[in-house]
């Protein structure tokens, strides 16, 4: 179902076109994911297990996980949450490990286009922005590359207004923060943009990093900098509970991609994992698009979030049960009821606490993990930090990484926030720009500058344990530049 009325966002809807879904035609419009349309025509099963050919469907919505995976035009492993609807386009759900058709020929290496620039970005969202901006300014001529058809990344999705200071957007609503970011990036001459293009590969050609790219799933680009900046966000966390492999089971970004960003309704009847920020700014932002919010299980004695996130779901009447747990899903093709239970001290269920839940959408509000990938295939050092989300490259004061000339920043740099992530993809560019010798030595006051207001951000009760962590990465690489 459509969203038409929102209290805050607007849909601007491309024209019509239709796409056929196991034949049957199927309204959708441009610039909108496959899924998304799908979603919005009661389409939920999206593919099939290996295996034991159980349904799939959609999770992360940002292209990094195989829940999405369709057959389109007769070619297999499509991922339908970033891939955009064309007219006539066939669709099909996709069964185990499906064959490419003998007659579809893939790019060739040798067709690959050339770009070059002083600085490669990977990752459009808050800290890649950001990092390509202040690079750009710095002197640097910058590619920024991002497989979603739009920039911002998380940004896109979230109405809520955002704390902090000015020069940090605070009051402002991300969706528009977004808006303002992509504008300036737009307005800039020497940044080159290129959405809808995966990074499939770091490697190092003399004193240049080259980075392979698929675009449209299509055509092979190769984009050479003398510095890379990697800021590829993060992914959702699942957790291990009966069924969880359910349609109808998602994270909790996927269901802001589809509300706030597309204006498809996930579902009537909602159960939320989770009571952290992200948990609690998500019931709020169902309850703007008319879904009902039945309750909020928290493992946790006590609510994660901000109190102000909480007391106002309260308000709405959403009960936040702490020290409950989800035990399973139940439904045939999609999810149908959920069960949760009580936990005792020792984080069992208690036998007799079960409740069951009459809903048909499960959200995952239970963390996030870095995204590495490509940083770990480059090369660089990879410790676990638990404060940090996981898995992080190890790197310096000025987002560095043991590899000289890749940098990091954002949620791929350990998990925080988007006003974070802002200003370390400043520092990042910044720095980038300064290693290559393009940037002017007064620069370094501006990186000095956005240190102080993370140390400030992060010296609050949520920042804490991030500080921490962050300590911890410093003090392998003796602390400063």
């Amino acid at each position: 179902m459509r969203l038409n009325e929102h209290p805050i966002l607007k849909f601007k809807r491309g024209r019509e076109v239709t796409i056929y879904f196991n034949g049957e035609p199927i309204t959708a419009h441009e610039g909108e994911p496959i899924a998304a349309a799908l979603h919005a025509a009661g389409i939920r099963v999206l593919n099939y297990s290996n295996n034991r050919e159980r349904p799939r469907g959609l999770f992360c919505a940002i292209g990094k996980c195989s829940s999405c995976l369709m057959v389109v035009n007769g070619i297999p492993n499509v991922r339908t949450c970033i891939t955009l609807v064309e007219d006539g386009m066939r669709i099909e759900p996709q069964r185990g490990k499906a064959k490419l058709p003998k007659e579809a020929k893939p790019p060739e290496f040798r067709d690959a286009k050339g770009m070059k620039a002083d600085i490669v970005v990977i990752g459009g969202g808050p800290a890649g922005l950001m990092a390509a901006i202040n690079a750009a300014d710095a002197g640097a001529r910058v590619v920024l590359i991002d497989e979603n058809p739009m920039l911002g990344g998380q940004l896109v999705k979230q109405t809520h207004k955002f704390f902090g200071k000015r020069e940090q957007f605070a009051g402002v609503r991300g969706v528009e923060i977004a808006k303002i970011l992509e504008n300036e990036v737009r307005k800039r001459e020497n940044v080159q943009v290129f959405l809808e293009t995966s990074a499939v590969g770091i490697f190092q050609e003399g004193d240049e990093k080259l980075v392979l790219g698929v675009r449209k799933n299509r055509e092979l680009i190769e984009f050479r900098g003398r510095a890379l900046i990697v800021a590829t966000g993060a992914m959702e966390k699942m957790i291990p509970f009966e069924n969880n492999d359910l349609p109808g089971i998602y994270g909790a970004g996927a269901i802001q991609t589809l509300m706030n960003t597309y204006g498809v309704k996930p579902g009537d009847r909602v159960l939320i994992v989770g009571a952290g920020n992200v948990g609690l700014i998500l019931a709020y932002q169902l309850i703007q698009a008319g879904v009902e919010v039945k309750a909020i299980v928290e493992a946790m004695p006590k609510v994660g979030g901000y109190f102000v996130h909480a007391a106002k779901v309260r308000r709405l009447g959403v009960p936040i049960l702490t020290r409950h747990t989800i035990l399973r899903a139940e439904g045939k093709e999609r999810v149908e009821r959920a069960v949760v239970a009580q936990l005792d001290d020792n984080w069992r269920p208690i036998p007799g606490t079960e409740e069951v839940f009459d809903v048909d959408v499960i959200a995952l509000a239970v963390g996030l993990r870095p995204s590495i990938e490509l940083l770990h295939q480059a090369g660089c050092q990879i410790r676990y930090v638990r404060e940090l989300g996981g898995h992080v490259a190890v790197r310096d004061s000025w987002m560095e990484t043991t590899v000289r000339g890749i940098f990091v920043a954002g949620d791929t740099a350990g998990i925080e926030e988007a006003t974070t992530a802002m200003l370390e993809g400043k520092v990042a560019g910044i720095s980038a720009a300064l290693r290559l010798g393009i940037a002017e030595e007064s620069w370094v006051r501006e990186i000095e500058r956005a240190q102080r207001d993370l140390e400030e951000f992060r010296s609050g009760p949520f920042g804490r344990h991030v500080a921490e962590g962050i300590r911890k990465l410093l003090a392998e690489v003796g602390g400063n530049v």
